[in-house]
């Protein structure tokens, strides 16, 4: 894939925010390499909440729409970020969060329309992984112990106490070892999942299974909506910008690099686990493909826990536009020393507060499922397939290859109307399942 050029646009656009904040920033910048953009990058992408849920989505769309989709979305994800990272220091300024370039391009109503795509990617996805890390911490524990009292809430509030600890870290860049090893284990999981569940299926009756789409014409139809919303959840990375500030420069370079080393493991874990997870299972196959798979157990118990340590990284990288944003208001910006015993106080104070909620919501509806699904079409799809395209072709200027121009004007204007229309009727069919799961389960059942 060619690299977008970007020249420098002469429009001037003002960019409200504190100078101290701006030094801060622009301090920070230049430390990571394109092997610490990859490890952010497929931590935030790579996760086992994003790609277990993908052999169901398959099944909830069939052989054909459902192995287009994933291919489509891996290609178009791929493409917008590269637009994204071609975006940087665009009018001459560093964008270092996505709310900022945003607004720098589209104003006001740019900063804020991102801003809440931003905060509904990032909270529906901590809860989503904080439903998936409190299932396999329970399922590991089921292993060891099988009449235990520990319930599902257990192992979300232990999880939520073990975060609360790493949002003490200070930003992106200083989880940076921890997203090292969550990279590692992001290849453990797909590694181990992709095994065992090729044995699973060689194990079950192969005529037993079965690929066809069950239901009502109506049925199938909100089961499609809701799996197009579990496929923009699992490419979601909502914060590119935020991750490039962390990159030295040449910055559009090393994150050039960094996004294709990332999505070399995406290619390679999300697809294989897909196609084999619904070849095995077929229609029955479960949201969370772990809760299928049956022997060996001690494999099973190590994917688990690689999942475990994924997600821990990846509920972090999520958490940080918040922070941020409180970071900017809160804390005392007239020391270069942030390890003050008032902002330390006061980041303990908001990200317990933020981490009470998360915990709440994740206990009370463990459907992990429907939280894919509508965490994907309402905050992953504007931020990761529309607002790239649309930003590109505001902020660059006409190339002289007319041909050139009008080819990215249609591609990127079809992205544009395509997946708006995916993030429509992927939150029809998130909410019809909300309100049914509701209906049949309790607050706080243990899934």
């Amino acid at each position: 894939m060619s690299q977008p050029e970007l020249p420098n646009s002469t429009a001037e656009v003002e960019v409200e925010r504190p100078v101290v904040v701006e030094e801060e920033e622009a301090a920070k910048q230049g430390k990571g390499t394109w092997k610490h953009a990859a490890f952010h990058m497929a931590t935030t992408i790579a996760t086992p909440a994003a790609y277990a849920p993908l052999p169901f989505a398959l099944a909830s769309l069939g052989w054909p729409l459902g192995v287009s989709s994933l291919v489509a979305a891996t290609l178009a994800t791929w493409y917008s970020s590269f637009l994204i990272a071609s975006l940087w220091n665009w009018d001459g300024k560093k964008h270092v969060t996505y709310r900022h370039l945003a607004q720098s391009i589209f104003g006001f109503w740019g900063y804020w329309s991102v801003a809440f795509f931003q905060q509904v990617a990032s909270v529906g996805n901590n809860i989503a992984i904080h439903i998936a890390a409190g299932s396999s911490l329970k399922a590991v524990y089921k292993y060891y112990d099988k009449d235990g009292g520990l319930t599902l809430q257990h192992f979300i509030i232990f999880f939520g106490a073990f975060e609360l600890l790493l949002s003490q870290l200070p930003d992106i860049h200083s989880l940076r070892w921890v997203n090292a090893l969550c990279t590692f284990s992001t290849i453990g999981f797909a590694g181990t999942t992709i095994g065992v569940t090729i044995y699973n299926g060689k194990k079950i009756d192969r005529k037993s299974v079965s690929y066809r789409l069950d239901g009502s014409s109506s049925s199938k139809a909100f089961r499609a909506f809701n799996a197009l919303g579990a496929i923009a959840f699992s490419f979601g990375d909502a914060m590119l910008p935020e991750i490039q500030n962390t990159v030295r420069e040449p910055a559009k370079k090393n994150m050039y690099k960094g996004v294709s080393a990332a999505y070399a493991v995406i290619v390679l874990s999300y697809w294989q686990l897909a196609f084999t997870g619904y070849w095995a299972f077929g229609s029955q196959v479960q949201p969370y493909i772990l809760s299928s798979l049956t022997v060996p157990q001690w494999t099973i118990v190590m994917a688990n826990l690689f999942a475990v340590i994924q997600i821990s990284g990846c509920f972090q990288i999520y958490c940080r536009p918040t922070y941020a944003y409180f970071d900017e208001r809160l804390l005392s910006h007239k020391t270069t020393n942030h390890f003050t015993s008032r902002n330390n106080l006061i980041r303990l104070v908001f990200t317990s507060i933020y981490m009470v909620l998360i915990t709440l919501v994740a206990a009370a509806m463990p459907f992990f499922g429907d939280f894919v699904s509508i965490c994907g079409a309402i905050g992953f799809t504007p931020l990761d397939f529309v607002f790239p395209a649309l930003a590109y072709l505001k902020a660059r200027r006409q190339p002289q290859n007319t041909k050139i121009y009008l080819s990215l004007l249609l591609l990127n204007f079809a992205m544009v109307a395509w997946f708006s229309s995916v993030a429509v009727l992927g939150c029809i069919g998130a909410v019809k399942f909300i309100v049914e799961d509701v209906k049949t389960y309790k607050f706080f059942h243990d899934m």
